[in-house]
């Protein structure tokens, strides 16, 4: 990761909308897991809903770096604050339960992208990660009719979004001959990310297949391959919207790309935490998911796509 970047953003703190001197309103925050273009679509949704509620201010923050410790602190820092509910796409889920059930004592817990369900947290709003995977090795599968070897690159190997579309790629892929050799995980640190490719690119000749698993990867796979002069001869699936992404997609570089709905998580997580303040719990189903279907963008809605993004982020 770029560290500088990262602590620069969350030293502004990116507040959305509301003043910061107005706590005489309740306060809603939305805590992402690493700083990332990812994560501009899902501000954008907040601020759109911070127009649709004016009573609330809306808050929309980046962890100093993406450690699950300084993202807990964060929470911390939050509700001493006096933040009176909480959004959070957790970094690593699972070696968190004690702080997401320490935080959910004071304050409402919802989670965003990577879910901890094992905690208290109320609901899971995002992607089924594990569908999501699925339509990944879809693309695959339509890409690579006589097999293939690939292998994946992603940030958080343990994190619940990482691992349900892992899996979910080796269910799409079963039986075609289609095998996911392994995944290289590079814990948001962006010059790993394109480390980790070169490096396969220079031991595992066999490989003619990547994917990126979280929305970073794929530029970073794009940029390692048009370096070693192999765009187009190894197929890449990808997931998300980074620009590099669909330009590649567009060019044909990449086979496709599922896409999320970073926008809608941000918007109608707002509104999800505004109501069950109100006292209003019939937003929150009883099994505690809150599924935003993901989709399939190849170059056949690509340039319609893209354009629907520029238009949620103002261009």
């Amino acid at each position: 990761m770029k560290v500088k970047l990262a602590v620069s953003i969350a030293a502004v703190a990116t507040v959305v909308a509301a003043p910061a001197f107005a706590q005489d309103k309740p306060q809603l925050a939305f805590v992402v897991n690493a700083a990332s273009d990812f994560w501009k679509l899902a501000e954008a949704g907040v601020a759109k809903a911070q127009g649709e509620l004016p009573g609330y201010d809306l808050q929309f923050r980046y962890p100093a770096q993406g450690t699950a410790a300084l993202q807990n602190a964060l929470m911390d820092d939050l509700v001493a604050a006096g933040t009176d509910a909480i959004m959070i796409s957790s970094a690593d889920p699972k070696n968190s339960i004690d702080a997401f059930n320490r935080i959910a004592a004071q304050v409402p817990l919802f989670t965003t992208d990577s879910d901890a369900p094992d905690s208290d947290r109320i609901a899971y709003l995002g992607s089924s990660n594990t569908l999501a995977g699925v339509q990944a090795g879809e693309i695959a599968v339509a890409s690579l009719p006589n097999g293939a070897k690939c292998m994946g690159f992603v940030g958080f190997l343990g994190a619940d979004n990482a691992i349900e579309r892992i899996a979910g790629f080796r269910q799409a892929v079963e039986g075609s001959g289609i095998e996911l050799v392994d995944v290289r995980g590079d814990d948001v640190d962006f010059a790993r990310a394109r480390s980790n490719v070169d490096d396969v690119l220079a031991a595992n000749p066999d490989i003619n297949c990547m994917v990126g698993f979280y929305s970073y990867n794929p530029p970073k796979i794009y940029e390692a391959l048009q370096a070693a002069g192999k765009l187009g001869e190894i197929t890449v699936v990808a997931f998300d919207e980074d620009p590099i992404t669909l330009g590649a997609v567009r060019e044909g570089s990449f086979a496709g790309t599922v896409v999320q709905d970073p926008y809608q998580w941000g918007y109608q997580g707002m509104h999800l935490m505004a109501k069950y303040l109100e006292g209003d719990t019939s937003g929150v189903p009883e099994d505690g998911l809150i599924i935003v279907p993901t989709k399939v963008v190849d170059q056949s809605n690509v340039d319609a796509f893209e354009a629907e993004l520029k238009e949620r982020i103002g261009g």
